[in-house]
């Protein structure tokens, strides 16, 4: 039984790195494009990790950074899920509340939980104070919620 060579292959390295590049790019990109567009006023950590400043990175450097962008990728999205999904829960929330305050007293909403800028809130609240309370006559408020700016120097 005769034995056959393996033949060898040859590895364009050169053109290995230049796609785990243009991988690297497409998943910065991504990453990026989800942050910004979903929600541009929420900080999220999108650092991957282990850069000690420039270097040529070789083939396995490259890969680990494609692996480690894309699980972070991964992991943004599944958060950005998570937050998309609980602005729609509020938000139907805010809905029944404008809808049916008087089912709702007393719930205080803050503005950002349904995706909006600002530190605001919506609060059901009763008309009139404890008249309207005693009445039955209840509706949402919006609150700027913004604390009063205070001088802290020499008057």
């Amino acid at each position: 039984m005769a034995v056959r060579a393996i033949p060898q292959v040859e590895v364009d390295h050169a053109a290995a790195r230049r796609s785990m590049r243009e991988q690297i790019a497409r998943l910065e990109r991504q990453l990026a494009e989800a942050l910004v567009t979903a929600f541009p006023n929420d900080r999220l950590d999108v650092g991957i990790g282990g850069q000690d400043g420039p270097r040529v990175l070789d083939l396995g450097d490259l890969e680990a950074q494609r692996d480690a962008l894309d699980a972070r990728l991964r992991e943004a999205r599944a958060v950005l899920t998570d937050r998309g999904a609980r602005v729609e829960q509020n938000k139907i929330l805010l809905e029944k509340m404008l809808l049916e305050p008087q089912r709702h007293k007393y719930v205080r909403l803050p503005a950002t939980e349904v995706g909006e800028r600002g530190c605001g809130a919506y609060h059901v609240r009763p008309k009139l104070g404890i008249i309207g309370m005693l009445m039955g006559w209840w509706h949402v408020k919006l609150s700027s919620g913004c604390p009063l700016a205070t001088s802290h120097g020499t008057p």
